[in-house]
Formats: structure tokens, C-alpha cells, sequence
């Protein structure tokens, strides 16, 4: 087993605490699947390119914009979902996928023109284009959520060794 494994799963859940209690509060969506693998890349690689908070930060911001215009100028309030079956060949159902395949382009495009690669923020943009978050409000919370992780983040390990908390 990878050394610092145990800690790096326990980080994982402290990270995600902090939004997750803020929607529990709030009752508003600051948790979302692809926060789970930003925070696992925190957790495992902690620093690094990977995990600069502009790559991580960015990465989403880029995700939500693209998913937002995606959704909005191909997908809006079609009546689709992910989660239903649609009928074979609908045009609804062309337009909900195209909308999620140009999010992703977008994205992969924006992340790269912008040096914010982050991996995830390709399953934010899903997210929005989607329909499961398609507002300028949920992408406003998608945000403030990542900013939450990050900040979470950078206060644990500011001015520390993460050595300082892994038992030896």
C-alpha cells in the first residue's frame, strides 16, 4: 500500500466536509460528482502543477462558462434528461448530447489556450450542459464550491510540510 495512503483517504473526507456541510446548511448544491476527483487530486498529489489552485480553479471556471453556453445555446429546456430514456433519433436527444460534446471541446480548449488544465472540470461541464446544474446560479455555487476545496486545501498545508501530519 502507498505510503501516507490512509491519511490521503481521511484528507479526501475533510475536504469534501467543508462544501458538503455547506449544502447541508444551505440546502444548495456545493457538493457535485466532480468535486470528488478535484479533492482526490489534492489529497494524493498536494502539490504541484496538477493541484495549483489556478489549474483547479480555472479548470472549473472554464467547465461551467462552456457548460452554461453549450446548454443554453443548443439545450435548453428540452424535456431530456440523463436519468430517462428518450425515444430513438429525437431531435431533443441529439441536441441534449450535442450540447454535452461541445461543453467538453470547449472546455479542453479553454483549460489548454489558458494553461488550467484540470481533468475534472470536464465532468463539471457535463454537469452544466447536461441540465443537472444548467443555471448561472448553480455555475455561481459550482464555483464558490471549488474555491471552498481549494481554500480548505491551501489552509491545511500553508507554510507546512505535509510530513507535519502523516504518522510515521
Amino acid at each position: 500500500m502507498r505510503e501516507g495512503a490512509a491519511f490521503s483517504t481521511l484528507y479526501v473526507g475533510v475536504l469534501l466536509a467543508v462544501p458538503g456541510l455547506l449544502a447541508w446548511v444551505t440546502g444548495q448544491a456545493f457538493i457535485f460528482p466532480s468535486l470528488g476527483p478535484s479533492a482526490f487530486l489534492l489529497a494524493t498529489v498536494r502539490e504541484g502543477e496538477v493541484t495549483a489552485p489556478r489549474r483547479v480553479i480555472g479548470g472549473h471556471v472554464i467547465g461551467v462558462a462552456a457548460g452554461l453556453v453549450a446548454y443554453h445555446a443548443i439545450a435548453p429546456e428540452l424535456g431530456v434528461s440523463v436519468t430517462t430514456a428518450a425515444p430513438m433519433l429525437a431531435t431533443a436527444q441529439l441536441r441534449f448530447v450535442a450540447s454535452g460534446v461541445v461543453a467538453v471541446v470547449l472546455t479542453s480548449g479553454g483549460m489548454l489556450a489558458t494553461e488550467t488544465v484540470h481533468p475534472p472540470a470536464c465532468a463539471t461541464t457535463l454537469i452544466v450542459a447536461l441540465g443537472l446544474l444548467p443555471s448561472l446560479a448553480d455555475g455561481a455555487l459550482i464555483v464558490v464550491a471549488v474555491v471552498v476545496l481549494v481554500g480548505v486545501h491551501e489552509l491545511v498545508t500553508h507554510d507546512r510540510s505535509f510530513g507535519d501530519y502523516v504518522p510515521t
